[in-house]
C-alpha cells in the first residue's frame, strides 16, 4: 500500500492516511489516523464512506489498537468491539474486524500480523474491484453493441467508486473499465440527498477520470427511465443477504421499482465481503438512523467561494434521516461480483459462494 493519485487510503509508517470525504469536492484534504479512536471517529463521522473502505479502515483500526496496547489481545478485542459498532449497516466493517481478530488469536507477533492482515484485506479488494469491473464491463459492451455505438446511459445511486472500495470501486468499476476500453458512455449521477454523495463524490470521481456525466435530483431517475434515457442501472451495496436483498443508500429501492416498471436492468455490484450469509430477509438488516441535521442543513460554497453550512428548513420542524433502504431481490437483475454475475436468489448465491454458506 502506497500513496497514489487514485487512493482512498494509504499507510505512512505506522499511521493510516485517508482522504477526508467530508471536504470533497471543494478541497482535497487528508487525515492522519494515529490511534484506534481516530479510526472509529473517521468511520462514524463519515470522513471515510463506502462499505469497502469502512471495512479497510476498521481493519487498520485493529492494527492501530495493536500498536496502542503493545499487542495485548484482550485490550485489542475490547477496542475492536467499539470499532465494529462505529457504523451498523455496512457488513464489511464487522467482517474485516472479525477477520483481523481471528488471525490475531493465533498470532505470535500481534502487531506485525495485524499490519500484514490489514494490508492483505486492502490488496484483495484491489483485485476484486478489477474483476468486478471486467464482469460488469461485458454488460456495458453488449448494450453498446446493441446500440450500434451510440452512448450507453448508465444511472447510479450514492457513491460506489474508488473512494468507497479500493482501488476501482464496485458500481463505478465497470464504468471505469468500459471507459478505458473506449466504449462511449454517459452516467446519470443521482444527487443522493441528504449527504449529496452523488453530487459531491461520484461526480468528482467521474470528472477526475474524464467520464461524461450529468448530476440529477434523485427523483428524476423515474422520468429518465420512462423516457428511454437510461440503458441500465448499477448501484453498490452496504449489505446483501444470502437471499439477495440489498441494503444501500436511501432511495435505491425507489430506483429499482422504477427500473422494473420500465424494463431497465438493475444490477448491484459488490465483493463477497458485502454478503451477509447469516441473514436471509432484508428486513433483518439494521438500518442506521443518522442525525436530522443532515436533512435540515446543507453544505456548499457561498458566492465568496467559502465552504459554509446553511439551514434549509423552518426552525422547529423535525426531520427523519434513515441512511439506507432495502431493495428486495425480486427487483435485482443480477449481482456483479468478483466471481461473476450471479442471479439475486438464495440458491444461486449459495452456489457461487459455497465457502461463505453459514446455514
Amino acid at each position: 500500500m502506497s500513496a497514489g493519485k487514485y487512493k482512498a487510503l494509504w499507510l505512512e509508517g505506522e499511521h493510516l492516511v485517508v482522504i477526508d470525504q467530508t471536504r470533497l469536492p471543494f478541497s482535497y484534504e487528508t487525515k492522519r489516523l494515529i490511534t484506534p479512536e481516530d479510526a472509529i471517529g473517521a468511520i462514524a463521522d463519515m470522513t471515510v464512506r463506502g462499505a469497502g473502505v469502512i471495512g479497510n479502515v476498521g481493519a487498520f483500526g485493529v492494527y492501530l489498537a495493536a500498536i496502542a496496547t503493545n499487542g495485548n489481545l484482550k485490550q485489542i478485542e475490547a477496542i475492536s468491539t467499539k470499532i465494529r459498532a462505529a457504523r451498523p449497516t455496512a457488513v464489511n466493517l464487522a467482517w474485516a474486524v472479525d477477520r483481523m481478530l481471528a488471525v490475531l488469536k493465533n498470532s505470535q507477533n500481534i502487531i506485525a500480523d495485524a499490519r500484514s492482515e490489514a494490508i492483505k484485506i486492502c490488496d484483495e479488494d484491489v483485485e476484486h474491484t478489477e474483476k468486478i469491473g471486467d464482469y460488469g464491463c461485458k454488460l456495458i459492451a453488449q448494450i453498446a453493441e446493441d446500440k450500434a455505438g451510440m452512448p450507453v446511459n448508465i444511472l447510479t445511486h450514492c457513491n460506489a467508486g474508488w473512494l468507497a472500495l479500493v482501488d476501482r470501486g464496485t458500481a463505478l468499476a465497470p464504468i471505469y473499465a468500459a471507459h478505458e476500453r473506449g466504449i462511449d458512455l454517459h452516467v446519470w449521477v443521482d444527487e443522493t440527498r441528504p449527504r449529496n454523495q452523488g453530487a459531491n463524490l461520484t461526480a468528482w470521481e467521474l470528472g477526475q477520470q474524464g467520464i461524461k456525466h450529468t448530476i440529477i435530483p434523485d427523483n428524476t431517475g423515474g422520468l429518465l427511465m420512462h423516457s428511454g434515457m437510461v440503458d441500465m442501472c448499477i448501484v453498490g451495496a452496504d449489505r446483501v443477504t444470502r437471499a439477495g436483498d440489498v441494503a444501500n443508500k436511501i432511495g435505491t429501492y425507489l430506483k429499482a421499482l422504477a427500473a422494473k416498471d420500465n424494463q431497465v436492468t438493475f444490477y448491484v455490484a459488490l465483493p463477497a465481503s458485502t454478503l451477509d450469509m447469516a441473514i436471509a430477509d432484508g428486513r433483518d438488516i439494521p438500518i442506521e438512523t443518522r442525525s436530522s441535521d443532515e436533512v435540515l442543513y446543507m453544505q456548499g460554497l457561498n458566492r465568496a467561494q467559502e465552504l459554509t453550512t446553511i439551514r434549509i428548513a423552518p426552525q422547529g420542524s423535525p426531520a427523519l434521516n434513515y441512511g439506507f433502504d432495502i431493495t428486495p431481490a425480486r427487483l435485482v437483475t443480477g449481482l456483479i461480483t468478483e466471481r461473476g454475475i450471479c442471479p439475486a436468489n438464495e440458491r444461486a448465491i449459495a452456489s457461487m459462494f459455497p465457502d461463505l454458506n453459514t446455514k
